[in-house]
């Protein structure tokens, strides 16, 4: 047996992203059996200590399920151009964030894509306008930056020049004129040239979500229109353009990014029967995919056992798909606009609430085989010696302190649900 064959195949095996846990066979002659370590057998003797190649007949390797972890950072360039003073829960300066989450056990970076954030700028609400920056060009470096750490990429497309999100879908101003067809090839296009452009630069995402909590579809049309919203007519033409529309994504990420998972994103948590719904009839559609990614805000959608209940659910109707959790949060200091479920009974606003709920969450998630990916959404935000204002003092659920620059205690503790 060649053990650096055997160490190579290995780590190729580890690195190709296996959704469970596997056992593999080397060799013919002796005992192999399954166990949570790798097992060296002499005709059924394990054998210890110093092992001769010569002598040993089986190898059993049991790999396990791999699991991702991180958080969005997609803001992250536009803190450091500010000044915005990074540092670790001791206070010590950090030189590279990417770099430093790494070190804390993250092995997977998200970051959103908007078409033309210039445009955006134009019609987003002005508390997040500042927020708008992330084109193409920006994405790149920063995916360039994330890869060549040694770390897993989740690209998020929004397909609209601003956030998208179950209440905002829209068309971007250019692609607006676009019919049904042109606008499915557009969108085709879009897709595959913008995959290009990061693989060539080195930045080829190992996850892409196409389309941005798309629960009621997306490219709705002009602003403050929805009429090809999925659930706002019965009409079965709006499913047909949506999954016409994803199906023509889906196609280009094949294509280019043969490796990547696809990720279909709902943010429909609280409200089961209408996800699954929306699931049954990606299923029905034949819509090719690989991941559900669900956003989970408890304060928005409910205590845990709310999702508790939801992820429940979706592993006893068994899609064959892999569950990610792609964004969550919970506010340390004060209060989230637009809060409708207070739990500070159970998870005070402050470092450790915010660690609690961590916690809890990672307990949970483990109970579900499922789910093999945790992000934390707009981790780096962080005021701290910014010249300019990102707005962060709104949202205040992120993994830093904007007083101090210190880190918080949950951004350790997501390392806990690999």
């Amino acid at each position: 047996m060649n053990l650096r064959k055997l160490t190579l195949l290995f780590f190729i095996m580890a690195s190709v992203g296996l959704s469970h846990a596997q056992s593999f066979y080397l060799c013919t002659q002796g005992d192999t059996r399954t166990t949570s370590q790798v097992t060296f057998s002499n005709n059924g003797s394990t054998l210890n200590g110093n092992i001769q190649t010569n002598t040993i007949d089986s190898i059993t390797m049991h790999v396990p399920a791999l699991k991702y972890v991180g958080g969005d950072i997609s803001l992250l360039p536009k803190y450091e151009e500010q000044g915005a003073q990074f540092k670790d829960k001791n206070g010590n300066a950090i030189t590279d964030l990417v770099s430093f989450v790494r070190e804390q056990g993250w092995n997977t970076i998200r970051v959103r894509l908007f078409v033309d954030p210039v445009k955006g700028q134009a019609i987003t609400d002005d508390v997040n306008k500042k927020e708008v920056v992330q084109d193409l060009d920006f994405v790149t470096a920063l995916g360039k930056r994330i890869k060549d750490a040694g770390m897993l990429f989740m690209l998020d497309f929004h397909y609209s020049d601003t956030y998208a999100d179950p209440s905002k879908q829209w068309t971007p101003q250019d692609w607006q004129s676009l019919n049904n067809d042109q606008l499915k090839t557009k969108l085709y296009e879009y897709t595959r040239d913008c995959l290009q452009q990061l693989k060539d630069n080195g930045a080829a995402p190992d996850f892409i979500q196409t389309g941005n909590e798309i629960s009621y579809g997306m490219l709705w049309g002009v602003k403050g229109t929805s009429a090809n919203r999925c659930y706002s007519t019965s009409d079965a033409a709006n499913w047909n353009r949506f999954f016409d529309l994803l199906r023509q994504a889906g196609k280009a990420c094949r294509e280019v990014c043969p490796q990547a998972k696809i990720i279909i994103h709902s943010e429909r948590v609280p409200k089961v029967a209408i996800l699954t719904d929306y699931l049954d009839r990606m299923k029905n559609a034949e819509i090719d995919y690989d991941i559900i990614g669900l956003s989970y805000y408890p304060y928005f959608h409910g205590a845990l056992s709310v999702l508790d209940n939801t992820l429940t659910t979706l592993e006893n109707k068994k899609y064959g798909k892999d569950i990610q959790i792609v964004e969550t949060g919970y506010p340390w200091q004060w209060v989230v606009p637009g809060t409708t479920t207070d739990l500070r009974s159970t998870y005070p606003y402050s470092n450790e609430g915010q660690k609690k709920y961590t916690t809890d969450l990672i307990s949970l998630l483990k109970n579900h085989p499922q789910v093999n990916g945790l992000s934390w959404w707009w981790a780096e935000a962080n005021a701290k010696g910014a010249t300019g204002n990102l707005n962060t003092d709104w949202y205040n659920a992120s993994l830093f302190d904007n007083e101090t620059g210190k880190a918080l205690d949950a951004l350790y503790e997501l390392q806990n649900f690999k």
